[in-house]
């Protein structure tokens, strides 16, 4: 490949990264664009866990052998099983030299390409070779990837037997290639925490408004696609400004991080369910596919432990389920509406148990009524219309 087609192929790798939505997009985009690069028939990218010692594969790409899975759960190689790791990832790094890349062959030590004229008898590269033999490779060549100033893991990219083997401009190369990538995996992780951050809560760490206004949509769209039982429990919390006049609000945020603890236990109980802080003291729960009376077994745990709690008077709670006689749920509006309308009646009555919509018919005369100003300043606070 010339210096022309590397250059674009450097550029294409960046471009493609920097598309990617999702950690497992990048981290696909960074192992088939060096594949390609690199001319080669299969990439991995692998990161270095430094707690357990060992080589965890993020993804294989390209012509995989058998069982190997583009996303593997758990493909992990312990790092004293691979001693050039140690050092080229740390020691030799740590001591002031660049992390280049280093060549394997399925036949041995090769002159002139570094890394690869070291003494295998010694236990240097058996593992390399003998798993290149295993699949069917002829060669590797394996560029270390640093994050921040770290050695972050390894960039892996095989030819099949009887294929060119890499040289030490392909090994240069694989080099600049992992470069590319870690500035591409640098960018994929301050998204994600850009994400995280706009979708969570701060102070209790649950999913916030945003969150359930995007999930619940999906739901909706879920339910009206396949007939999923889509499930809604809004939570009041009671005595929270009782709490804040008297003890301050320091410990009305303990409150609500308290309460924000028990509604995530009680949501771990459904499979899949979104435990949410909508606002002030306002809570959710949403839970597609599970039974609605799952459901309200649950709510009815969390309106128990929450009673339980030392400072507050429990929650008012209500639930909405396309799975209960509330009539054509076509928009998450209507079903958040269902569900806000039963708490308010649970508020109401000072129940100390759910109410549901479709088992209390005021509930749903609440809901489909015309919102009134000053009546219920959340019946339109769920979903976008």
């Amino acid at each position: 490949m010339g210096e022309d087609a590397r250059l674009r192929a450097v550029v294409t790798l960046a471009q493609t990264m920097a598309a990617a939505h999702t950690p497992r997009g990048s981290w696909r985009a960074a192992a088939l664009g060096a594949c390609e690069a690199l001319g080669g028939s299969f990439a991995a990218l692998s990161v270095w866990e430094r707690g357990p010692g060992r080589l965890r594969v993020l993804v294989n790409a390209g012509e995989r052998a058998e069982g190997e899975e583009e996303f593997p759960e758990e493909e992990v190689y312990p790092v004293h099983r691979f001693p050039e790791i140690t050092e080229f990832l740390h020691e030799r790094w740590a001591g002031g030299g660049e992390p280049d890349a280093w060549v394997e062959t399925a036949d041995g030590p090769v002159g002139g390409v570094p890394g690869a004229g070291r003494e295998y008898g010694s236990g240097y590269g058996r593992e390399r070779v003998a798993a290149l033999r295993r699949r069917g490779r002829g060669c590797c060549v394996v560029a270390p990837v640093v994050l921040h100033g770290r050695a972050w893991g390894e960039l892996y990219v095989a030819r099949p037997l009887g294929a060119p083997v890499f040289d030490r401009a392909d090994a240069a190369f694989a080099t600049v290639l992992a470069a590319v990538v870690a500035a591409g995996i640098a960018q994929s992780e301050r998204l994600e925490e850009v994400r995280r951050l706009a979708f969570t809560d701060p102070l209790t760490g649950l999913a916030n408004r945003r969150a359930v206004d995007v999930r619940l949509e999906e739901a909706v769209e879920r339910h009206r696609a396949d007939g999923s039982v889509v499930s809604l429990v809004v939570c009041d919390l009671n005595g929270l400004k009782c709490v804040n006049d008297t003890h301050g609000h320091a410990v009305g945020d303990r409150l609500l991080e308290r309460f924000g603890s028990v509604l995530s236990r009680c949501g771990a109980m459904l499979p899949g369910a979104l435990a949410a802080r909508l606002g002030g003291d306002e809570f959710c729960l949403l839970a597609v596919g599970p039974e609605e009376d799952e459901v309200i077994r649950v709510a009815t745990e969390l309106c128990d432990r929450a009673a339980e709690l030392e400072l507050g008077n429990g929650v008012a709670c209500g639930i909405a389920s396309t799975g209960d006689p509330v009539g054509p749920v076509v928009s998450a509006r209507r079903l958040f509406r269902l569900a806000d309308a039963a708490q308010y009646r649970a508020k109401a009555a000072r129940a100390t148990g759910p109410v549901v919509a479709g088992r209390d018919d005021e509930a749903i005369r609440l809901a489909d009524a015309p919102p009134q100003h000053g009546h219920d300043r959340r019946h339109l606070r769920g979903s976008r219309p």
